[in-house]
């Protein structure tokens, strides 16, 4: 009898959970209770699972189960918040589904679930502030210069009234008293449309022939570097608002010196292409403030590298809250899909397929995406606690006295054992042009008066077999460059690429005058602290430098 009584209770309370399964299932569920409050004129809303399926993409999406006016043909539905159609961006959202823009888990009809908020769902969804990052699932923005020449033909466009009458990003192209706004097209992404060369000429002409507004007086002449930055500003509009802008600030710290983004960059650190995809359970949060999400922890990863990743040959780059801002929105957009071709777009395929830039080839951007980070912005050269002073190569002392083959073979080939890679690598490194190019913005950091030392003499004078240079070296220069040249404070002068490269002048010169705003003085200006060298005794000093290359 009581087993009789164990099965017949524990049937009814199976019966019973089924029960409440079913009727929460069918009458209780979120996007039920959503699809309930739901009205649209003529006809009552059809309560059902809806699914968003784009095969080419891979994407299923179930979101519009909540968000019934996103789905294909419901756009006119009023009622609960989230019932609202999608707003207006480059693509339907019925073609390109959910969450390969927004991510977060799209065969889920639970929110947390949806949103990626369930745990261990190593997508989660991105925060509403980062959402043109999602662009980067497909998308990889073209030819985008530094911040500082972005933010000048922004500057160009907003001093010159342009959104008078075209809108971008959503601001402009409003309605004004006199009559004039919004006579010319959304500009949002004009960098996708090519704009006619000859925009500037017609609208001149447009503005001097007109006899009303809103065309009468409403271009001014500009001159041709104002164009020049105008053009380059709107050939980066995208339809991503901050995308570009974001991404103009990776481009101009210096991070690819170190990073590799779509194959292009250093070694030292970790390859960035999918960083945008990063597993949050793979995270350490202990030291994050914010909460437990991907966006919070790459802030706090800028502000102090070491504190979440010990070991960490990343130093901490004094970065302000604004650049560490779209840092974290530019690393979010590198999350690239695996698409197949015919549905990658165009901007994609010229960088994958065609071997276009993500950044701008000219000699500022070039030295800011690759250099700046190590030599600083203006090349001043950086200090990091914890590790060896990088050069100011900027310094009128050493540009006056490195030879265009001497910094071309820097370039080229770096300094091995240290973290200057070759950038001659035709797979991630720099095209010769590009070499060029920095090579020619190197010289003018150096107020662009820095003579270009002269080819004439011998590249090697210095007699072999000169005595004394390895006591004077240990007594005047070890301290800072190593006992055996390893580097210390200064530069590493036991390095095969360095002594290949330099000439005996370049040498001599340098130990005879120093470097002016570095630790390095000059042994041929007297000092309190130690004596005069030579000629003689400065020659036997890179005597002593040579036979560190021969034992190569």
């Amino acid at each position: 009898m009581r087993n009789k009584h164990l099965l017949l209770w524990s049937s009814l309370l199976t019966l019973a959970l089924l029960a409440a399964a079913a009727v929460h299932e069918n009458f209780f569920r979120e996007w039920r209770r959503v699809q309930s409050a739901a009205s649209r004129p003529g006809a009552p809303t059809e309560i059902r699972l809806r699914q968003v399926y784009v095969p080419a993409l891979g994407a299923a999406d179930r979101c519009v189960s909540c968000h019934v006016g996103m789905a294909p043909g419901e756009q006119a539905v009023a009622g609960h918040k989230v019932l609202g159609p999608h707003p207006k961006v480059a693509h339907d959202p019925a073609d390109m589904g959910c969450t390969i823009c927004h991510g977060g888990q799209g065969r889920a009809t639970d929110r947390a679930d949806a949103h990626g908020e369930a745990p261990h769902w190593p997508e989660p969804m991105l925060p509403r502030r980062y959402s043109w990052a999602g662009c980067g699932g497909c998308h990889t923005p073209v030819g985008v210069p530094g911040a500082a020449r972005l933010a000048a033909g922004a500057a160009v466009f907003d001093r010159h009234d342009c959104l008078a009458c075209h809108k971008l990003d959503g601001r402009g192209g409003t309605v004004r008293p006199d009559g004039g706004g919004m006579e010319g097209p959304d500009l949002s992404a004009s960098g996708l449309r090519p704009f006619a060369a000859s925009w500037y000429a017609s609208h001149l002409d447009k503005s001097a022939k007109a006899a009303a507004p809103p065309w009468r007086g409403s271009v001014a002449p500009l001159p041709a570097s104002e164009r020049e930055a105008l053009a380059t500003f709107l050939a980066t509009r995208v339809g991503a608002p901050g995308l570009t802008e974001a991404k103009a600030v990776f481009n101009s710290l210096g991070c690819r010196g170190c990073h590799k983004v779509n194959g292009v960059g250093g070694a030292d650190g970790p390859d960035l292409t999918r960083e945008g995809r990063l597993d949050p359970g793979r995270l350490d949060f202990t030291q994050v403030p914010g909460g437990r999400s991907v966006p919070a922890w790459l802030a706090e990863h800028f502000r102090a590298p070491a504190t979440l990743v010990p070991n960490s040959q990343m130093p901490a780059l004094g970065l302000s809250e604004t650049e560490i801002d779209r840092l974290v929105f530019y690393l979010l957009s590198l999350r690239t899909e695996s698409t197949a071709a015919h549905a990658q777009p165009p901007d994609r395929l010229r960088v994958e397929r065609f071997g276009a830039r993500e950044f701008a080839t000219d000699g500022a951007t070039l030295y800011g995406t690759f250099c700046s980070g190590c030599h600083g912005p203006n090349g001043e050269g950086m200090r990091y606690a914890g590790m060896a002073v990088f050069p100011a190569i900027g310094n009128s002392d050493f540009l006056a006295l490195a030879s265009d083959d001497f910094l071309a073979a820097t370039i080229d080939k770096g300094r091995p054992g240290r973290r200057m890679p070759g950038w001659a690598d035709p797979a991630s490194g720099l095209r010769p042009d590009e070499r060029k190019a920095v090579l020619a913005y190197v010289r003018t950091l150096g107020g662009g008066a820095v003579p270009v030392p002269s080819a004439a003499e011998p590249q090697r004078f210095v007699k072999q077999g000169l005595t004394g240079g390895d006591a004077i070296y240990a007594r005047a220069c070890g301290g800072c460059h190593g006992a055996k040249g390893q580097g210390a404070e200064g530069p590493a002068l036991n390095n095969a690429v360095l002594l290949d490269a330099a000439s005996d002048r370049y040498l001599v010169e340098t130990i005879r005058r120093g470097r002016r705003g570095t630790s390095m003085e000059g042994f041929a200006t007297p000092s309190t602290t130690r004596p005069v060298l030579t000629d003689a005794e400065i020659e036997s000093v890179v005597a002593l430098l040579r036979t560190w290359e021969k034992t190569r």
